[in-house]
């Protein structure tokens, strides 16, 4: 069926790109490589270079593990409910979240996947008000219910943890959200045999009116 399969294509792009974050998280364990200092340093140009490449660097196999099923599930939720949309809303929540942060946050290294996830909860979850079908609502529900505690962190909690990026991710997915709500078309409405029914009935009630 073309529904599971447009899930498992999904999944598996998702699963490339987590595959991605663990082979970088390897290397740099492995070979000592430091990649922090390729994180996103505020308002130094040399710490621009972390718009790239942040999202891909991790302080620590708890922090990939902590954003790991997130990723999966938010990517997945997004990826099939909106194709279209997210060849731009992807993109743009990486860049524009790193933007913000380079700005705007701390003079402090700043790494890590989780505005990019934070940027497809709300993504997902604004879309859906937005766009109000009945998939929309769905995948939205449903990432609320799973990842809706995700708002705390856009404000300041532990020391050496960047809501700055939780933030900048969140107003990156609620811009895209915006921008390319009507990018996907509508799923049509399944039609079930009591609806066909009732319609049979009011067209031979109307007839019977007009005679």
């Amino acid at each position: 069926m073309n529904v599971e399969r447009n899930l498992r294509k999904s999944a598996y792009i998702v699963l490339v790109f987590i595959g991605l974050l663990w082979w970088v998280g390897v290397a740099d364990a492995v070979f000592h490589l430091g990649l922090a200092r390729y994180g996103v340093l505020p308002r130094e140009i040399v710490g621009s270079r972390g718009i790239l490449f942040a999202p891909l660097i991790h302080g620590s196999w708890l922090h990939l593990l902590a954003n790991t099923p997130p990723l999966f599930i938010l990517g997945t939720a997004m990826l099939y409910g909106y194709p279209r949309a997210s060849r731009l809303a992807l993109p743009g929540i990486y860049l524009l979240s790193g933007i913000g942060v380079w700005i705007f946050a701390r003079s402090n290294y700043h790494i890590g996947a989780s505005g990019l996830a934070y940027g497809m909860m709300f993504f997902v979850f604004v879309i859906g008000v937005l766009r109000r079908d009945r998939l929309s609502v769905v995948l939205s529900m449903i990432v609320f219910f799973l990842y809706g505690g995700m708002i705390w962190g856009i404000f300041p909690q532990r020391e050496g943890v960047s809501f700055e990026s939780h933030f900048f991710g969140a107003v990156s997915g609620i811009v895209m959200a915006f921008l390319l709500r009507n990018r996907d078309p509508a799923l049509p409405e399944k039609q079930y045999e009591w609806e066909d029914a009732e319609e049979f009935l009011e067209q031979d009630e109307e007839q019977i009116d007009q005679r």
